[in-house]
């Protein structure tokens, strides 16, 4: 494993370029899986989106805030494969990352100003992206410093 304050700038302009996200949560015996629009808050390495308190997967994360996701590239040519899975802690914004959560997501969703719906935030802590593009298989594994994950 690659230990960093980020990953690679090439893991960082993926996330950048896609808007969709797959989010897996757990909090008994099911796993259950979402898809939702996301922003990224590059410095601290964190996915923001918005979503009602009453949805499936906001009740297993605030029962158990260890998740998983995936953002992918639908393609059919195997040459341009990319995908990340990841994994993180997620939490509802607050204080001073409320306001730069808030900020991203309006700018990359302004029609979300009118949803009114609380945003939380996915502290990424491990990633892994493949990018066919570097060679068949090729991945690119990063994992956050022991000693920060789960503070």
């Amino acid at each position: 494993m690659v230990n960093s304050i980020l990953p690679d700038s090439s893991v960082i302009e993926f996330i950048k370029n896609h808007h969709v996200l797959t989010l897996a949560t757990c909090a008994g015996p099911i796993p259950y899986c979402s898809s939702m629009f996301y922003a990224l808050l590059e410095k601290e390495f964190c996915l923001v989106f918005t979503s009602d308190k009453k949805t499936r997967h906001i009740t297993e994360a605030i029962q158990n805030p260890t998740v998983a996701g995936s953002i992918v590239l639908e393609t059919e040519t195997v040459g341009k494969i990319q995908g990340l899975q990841f994994c993180g802690k997620m939490t509802e914004t607050s204080g001073k990352l409320k306001t730069k959560a808030v900020t991203a997501y309006i700018k990359r969703f302004p029609y979300a100003i009118l949803s009114g719906t609380p945003l939380w935030i996915i502290e990424i802590t491990y990633t892994k992206f493949t990018d066919n593009r570097l060679g068949f298989g090729k991945k690119l594994v990063w994992e956050k410093n022991a000693a920060d994950v789960w503070k």
